[in-house]
């Protein structure tokens, strides 16, 4: 099968990468972001790059597309950002990567040096790496198997020279398949939130993504309900439109901790129009208590 020119492209640039794989051995654990929580070295194949200093990463998973993870991990980059720490993002979701519209990057190319390759960096100072920003046309498809996707993925981690981040967010793909599991077993993930819409439906596939991370032994910290509610113009009531007893047994069968409730709104959903930013103070201070529990969890050991 032909390539593509798009695939081409991506592979123009990552081929210059001349990151030296002989200095991607020699890194050790110690700019492991897992290094506290670590159980074994034995059998990890997790690789990190030497010249990346990292100190958290926190995963945004799902288990189903739809529910407004990306949206979730944007809000969640630029509130870390607002707390005046240097916060990068790697979209993980190959096929449908939606992080460069959101964080205001889609019409900027990534280039590399000898360093690796170098994400770009939004108007707040956000680094960002995403497939589309490898592409010439961000609206062409990637038709790939899963272990060309998986590969990618990795190297979003390895060969990309991140430098110093008090977090990563990990944008991850729907479901719990090839790239999931590889992100899971080659990415050091300090904790995961997930996203969830108060659905009988959705949560039962949600409930998918959390036993598998849980399966991976990873610490699962808490879920974020999206389009949880929306706010009466008039009268400014919160109107439920799903059923909320659906979200309480969901958390109490798994035992997890609701980190927050997102509403359905202009704010959220114009999210990736240019110049959009959230005006609203209640949500403006809902997402920073989301993100403050977030913190807590993972700067806390297992």
């Amino acid at each position: 099968m032909a390539f593509d020119n798009n695939i081409i492209w991506m592979y123009n640039v990552i081929g210059k990468c001349q990151l030296h794989k002989e200095a991607l051995k020699m890194s050790n654990c110690e700019n492991c972001p897992t290094k506290e929580d670590c159980k074994t070295k034995e059998g990890c194949m997790i690789e990190n790059n030497p010249y990346n200093f990292v100190n958290k990463i926190i995963g945004v998973m799902s288990g189903k597309g739809g529910v407004g993870k990306s949206t979730v991990s944007a809000l969640i980059a630029e509130e870390l950002n607002k707390k005046g720490y240097k916060v990068g993002v790697l979209d993980a979701d190959i096929t449908g990567p939606s992080i460069p519209r959101l964080l205001k990057v889609k019409d900027k190319k990534v280039r590399s040096n000898e360093l690796g390759i170098l994400p770009v960096t939004n108007e707040n100072g956000i680094k960002v790496m995403s497939l589309n920003l490898l592409m010439e046309d961000e609206e062409q498809p990637v038709i790939w198997r899963g272990p060309l996707i998986a590969g990618t993925v990795k190297q979003f981690w390895t060969d990309v020279f991140w430098g110093d981040l008090d977090y990563l967010v990990i944008d991850m793909p729907p479901g719990t398949g090839d790239v999931a599991l590889t992100v899971m077993q080659s990415i050091p993930i300090n904790g995961i939130v997930m996203v969830s819409v108060p659905q009988d439906l959705v949560s039962m596939i949600v409930a998918k993504a959390v036993n598998m991370v849980r399966k991976m032994d990873i610490r699962v910290i808490g879920i974020v309900e999206n389009m949880s509610y929306i706010i009466c113009p008039d009268c400014n009531k919160k109107i439920r439109i799903f059923d909320s007893e659906n979200t309480e047994g969901f958390l109490s069968k798994l035992d997890l901790k609701l980190l927050g409730e997102l509403p359905m709104c202009s704010d959220i959903a114009n999210l990736s129009e240019k110049d959009k930013t959230i005006q609203n103070a209640s949500l403006d201070e809902t997402v920073s208590n989301i993100v403050e529990r977030i913190m807590l969890s993972v700067n806390e050991n297992k």
